[in-house]
């Protein structure tokens, strides 16, 4: 079972905003112990954020989307699921008691009775409209709540809005009502170290020969060209099962001094 965001929305492609997301939820998911295994960005296109839920509905992972659940003309993303699910978009009784509690509050706040029939709290209801077996998130911050779908056994999908102050927590909510069985299950452990002088292609048939050796290990080399204090280099790890991390690490140092690289730790040591 792996962990997928989708983030959704023109802003986001234009350059118009920067996306927050991404690195909250590594963050998010990295404090209970879990990683993301793969994101996806699309723009306001029906069809494309469609294609993209089917495709990823066909998968057991679960899945956390951004943006798009309003009911403005821009906002696509409960029609969309409801289509690449086969099912009608219909008004979730739950979602509709917490936008009335919105309408209310709003209405309180202002001095006056709440005008439920009013075309424009009409059209708020709009947002409580999810495809057909949806359940409710919960959002602490207005009250309108995202959606979640359980799309086969073991898959979910969980919809928030595109705003920070209200996804971030209903992510969190999720991650721990649903999933705090999966919080620190795998054991990881990472170590690396910057070698200098040294082409990628030079060193990847030592990284081959750890993998092999190493089943439960992951080799990762990151370029980096340098800046005012460290000239260019390779960041050369290992990560992975931390009964295998220390050995395989030993290993890579040896095939280093083999091929004569010049390295050091990360922390300037070795």
């Amino acid at each position: 079972m792996a962990i997928g965001l989708i983030i959704i929305g023109d802003e986001i492609l234009s350059g118009k905003r920067t996306d927050k997301h991404f690195p909250k939820v590594v963050e998010l998911l990295s404090a209970r112990g879990l990683q993301l295994a793969w994101a996806e960005y699309v723009g306001d296109e029906r069809e494309r954020i469609t294609a993209i839920l089917k495709r990823t509905f066909a998968s057991d992972d679960i899945v956390f989307s951004c943006g798009g659940i309003g009911a403005t003309p821009d906002d696509h993303t409960r029609q969309c699921a409801a289509a690449a699910l086969g099912v009608p978009l219909v008004l979730h009784p739950e979602a509709k008691a917490k936008i009335e509690e919105r309408i209310a509050d709003v209405a309180r706040e202002e001095g006056r009775a709440p005008d439920y029939d009013a075309p424009d709290n009409a059209h708020r209801l709009k947002m409580g409209e999810f495809p057909q077996g949806a359940m409710v998130i919960p959002n602490p911050f207005n009250k309108i709540p995202g959606f979640a779908i359980r799309h086969n056994d073991r898959g979910a999908y969980y919809f928030v809005p595109g705003f920070p102050v209200m996804a971030w927590p209903m992510i969190e909510w999720v991650l721990d009502t649903h999933y705090a069985h999966l919080f620190r299950q795998a054991a990881h452990l990472e170590k690396a170290v910057l070698v200098f002088g040294k082409a990628e292609s030079t060193l990847t048939p030592l990284m081959e020969r750890i993998e092999e050796e190493f089943p439960l290990v992951k080799v990762f080399s990151l370029p980096s060209v340098g800046d005012a204090t460290t000239r260019r280099h390779i960041e050369l790890g290992v990560k992975g099962d931390p009964a295998q991390v220390g050995a395989a690490f030993e290993r890579m140092l040896l095939g280093l001094d083999q091929c004569g690289a010049e390295y050091r730790g990360m922390d300037n040591t070795l």
